[in-house]
């Protein structure tokens, strides 16, 4: 099979995985518009036990969390979801896990194609990103329920694969020699699998501080965030994916470090790339210390979690496009 070939099949398979993809969000988006009726209606029956229930205490904030359900809502409210959105919900999954597998193909024949591991240039990194994005929250998904969160994984990554085939595409090439070596592989492949758990973050921050907002102005729960877990859930989660993001986040710097040692003879240069990817690694360690700081409010510490995925953003698609460094590898 030429290498011709190869493209045309890579390129034929992330559209398809756009065109699914599109599908399951219309999917998750008509599960979460058929499924607030039920919701809203369990929610008011089974307000007053939730809270005593968690009052009492149960053993640990982990008990009280767990009967909230897997995603957040009562037991009964999940019994009560209508026939509609549970198939709603059914066929969202699946056309996720389709438009994932797509992807994953997409990434296998672009790395067949160029004979090498496929992170050389933005189009590269925006696809495996974006698969990385998939595989995390498909991976989750079989731990918990997260149907109420695909709408809001599905339609970044829908943004991100549209930039990548409109904006951000080029044609395979040859890597510049600093890029042939195994720490692409290690470097790079940990660093976009980092932003794909930043990315969940995010979402998650961003959920939460909606859903705290309207929780604290008593309003009855029949807006659209009715439908979500508890504001205190959403933090928890948002917490938890930072707290497996950040880890590999310092490894990526410090990976990155001895790459470069080996690449231009010193461990720092005060390139671009390496600046952003310092001041993000600050951002995200202010979040966590603000996290368990007593006296700080949760909400602000969030805050600066979201602060920390704009820097992400400008890393990826500002320093790659108009900072000239020894990082200038965009292929555009």
């Amino acid at each position: 099979m030429t290498d011709y070939t190869l493209a045309q099949l890579s390129n034929y398979s992330v559209y398809s995985a756009m065109v699914v993809l599109t599908l399951a969000m219309l999917a998750h988006g008509l599960y979460l518009a058929r499924i607030v009726p039920a919701r809203e209606s369990a929610s008011t029956r089974e307000e007053a036990p939730a809270r005593e229930l968690v009052a009492a205490g149960v053993g640990s904030e982990g008990s009280a969390a767990s009967a909230e359900g897997a995603g957040g809502a009562t037991a009964d409210a999940v019994e009560a979801e209508p026939r509609s959105a549970r198939k709603a919900a059914g066929i969202a999954r699946m056309l996720t896990l389709l438009g994932t597998l797509l992807l994953v193909a997409g990434v296998v024949l672009r790395a067949a194609e160029v004979h090498r591991w496929p992170l050389g240039n933005m189009y590269e990194f925006a696809i495996v990103g974006a698969m990385f994005t998939l595989l995390a929250y498909v991976g989750w998904s079989t731990r918990r329920d997260l149907r109420w969160l695909g709408l809001f994984v599905v339609g970044p990554v829908l943004l991100v694969l549209g930039a990548a085939t409109t904006v951000w595409y080029t044609d395979a090439s040859e890597l510049m020699p600093s890029l042939r070596s195994y720490w692409l592989a290690i470097h790079v492949t940990v660093a976009t699998m980092t932003v794909a758990v930043f990315t969940l973050g995010a979402a998650l921050g961003i959920l939460y501080l909606v859903q705290d907002r309207l929780e604290a102005s008593d309003a009855p729960p029949r807006s659209f965030m009715g439908r979500l877990p508890s504001a205190r859930a959403l933090e928890r989660m948002t917490y938890g994916a930072h707290i497996i993001a950040f880890p590999m986040w310092t490894f990526t710097v410090i990976a990155g470090a001895i790459w470069a040692r080996q690449a231009w003879g010193s461990y720092w240069n005060w390139d671009p790339k390496e600046v952003w990817s310092f001041v993000i690694w600050v951002v995200y360690a202010a979040y966590l210390h603000a996290r368990a700081t007593t006296g700080w409010k949760r909400q602000n510490a969030v805050w600066i979690a979201l602060g920390g995925f704009v820097c992400v953003v400008l890393n990826f698609a500002v320093v790659n496009l108009f900072l000239v460094g020894m990082h200038s590898y965009s292929g555009l």
